[in-house]
């Protein structure tokens, strides 16, 4: 049976852009690109179809503000599949 893991991707943006038509889904693609070229550049593949999302306001759930670059931070979590991805876990605010 092939190890699986869990990954973050990331992707920033303006709050005040948020209700704007499509806005979320752009930064929500770009967070599952982010967590696929994280994944890659680790020698993982991402499991298709496992891609899950938070989107959250500066401050909230363990991420400073130094850390959102606008204030709007949009997470996608992905299953992660290959030899040794059993040891990677999403936590906390990064990955470990």
């Amino acid at each position: 049976m092939e190890e699986t893991g869990e990954l973050f991707g990331w992707a920033f943006g303006d709050p005040a852009s948020s209700d704007e038509p499509g806005y979320l889904d752009k930064l929500r693609a770009s967070a599952l690109e982010n967590a696929r070229q994280d994944a890659a550049s680790r020698g993982f593949g991402v499991e298709a179809g496992t891609e899950t999302y938070a989107v959250l306001d500066q401050g909230e759930a363990l991420i400073n503000d130094s850390a959102a670059p606008g204030g709007l931070i949009v997470r996608c979590t992905v299953t992660l599949v290959g030899d040794g991805a059993g040891a990677i876990n999403a936590e906390g605010p990064m990955n470990g």
